[in-house]
């Protein structure tokens, strides 16, 4: 992984609490380099993509090198929040993994039908997660190949 891909942040958008927490260990105990960043709802990830609010500042919301995004949130729903990426020319390059509790196969079909790059269900033990962050890593920081930090992906 170059410098400057670690130094990118994961974007979580996440409602709960203990997922959120739960991952953030899990992400230290496989060493992941970049800083999660999370937020609590669909509109919270819009402000961020947006830079709208809290995040009206570049420096505050750096463009993700993906996003992890939860379906069933208050506000603006995961499945909202992707269509509005996914739709967006200048949003819909990041990467985005679902990683929700939904196994449903409608919300698959209507994910990856969105444009998601990934569909995950939440493993229901701490030793699932770590092996997803695992996965995640490998495949998403070391395999991966992302445009270079000038190209279009590092300035949505």
């Amino acid at each position: 992984m170059t410098p400057a891909l670690a130094a990118l942040p994961i974007l979580m958008a996440e409602d709960d609490d203990g997922d959120r927490f739960l991952t953030r260990k899990a992400m230290e105990k496989n060493r992941v380099a970049n800083p999660l960043v999370t937020v609590e709802n669909g509109e919270e990830l819009l402000d961020y993509l947006y830079r709208r609010g809290k995040f009206s500042s570049s420096s505050s919301a750096p463009t993700p090198c993906f996003i992890l995004l939860d379906l069933n949130m208050p506000r603006v729903d995961g499945r909202e929040a992707l269509k509005v990426i996914k739709s967006d020319e200048a949003l819909k390059k990041i990467p985005v993994i679902v990683l929700t509790t939904s196994n449903a196969e409608e919300d698959i079909l209507s994910c990856y039908g969105m444009g998601a790059n990934s569909y995950i269900t939440k493993p229901p033990t701490f030793e699932g997660l770590l092996k997803v962050v695992q996965s995640l890593k490998d495949y998403w920081l070391d395999v991966v190949e992302f445009p270079s930090e000038k190209g279009p992906l590092f300035h949505a």
